[in-house]
């Protein structure tokens, strides 16, 4: 599932990546809503993106997925070149599956 939607992210597929998000997500205040408005922000500053992505952890609690990550994006500006963006040292991600799709929940705050 990470690896799609990261596929999704470099592609700047908005949609596609949304496709993993559920209505209801929430962490630590940043809603569905607010990703797509991020994502939208990032496709039309950057000309091309990359991401990096490693899971380090995973488990399960309570039937959600808990998983940890470390990655980095990176964009490529006008003029600039490749800038890093975002990055990130085992960050925390929940997912939860709805019917056949696991779609990420966030923490609910």
């Amino acid at each position: 599932m990470v690896e799609q939607a990261r596929l999704r992210f470099v592609a700047k597929d908005a949609a596609g990546v949304l496709a993993y998000v559920a209505d209801n997500y929430r962490s630590s205040g940043v809603t569905k809503p607010d990703v797509r408005q991020h994502l939208l922000a990032l496709y039309s500053l950057y000309e091309a993106l990359r991401a990096r992505v490693q899971v380090d952890h995973v488990e399960i609690v309570d039937g959600d997925v808990w998983f940890y990550t470390t990655g980095e994006i990176t964009g490529r500006l006008p003029l600039v070149g490749w800038v890093t963006v975002l990055s990130w040292q085992r960050e925390p991600e929940v997912a939860r599956r709805h019917g056949q799709v696991w779609r990420l929940i966030g923490f609910q705050d």
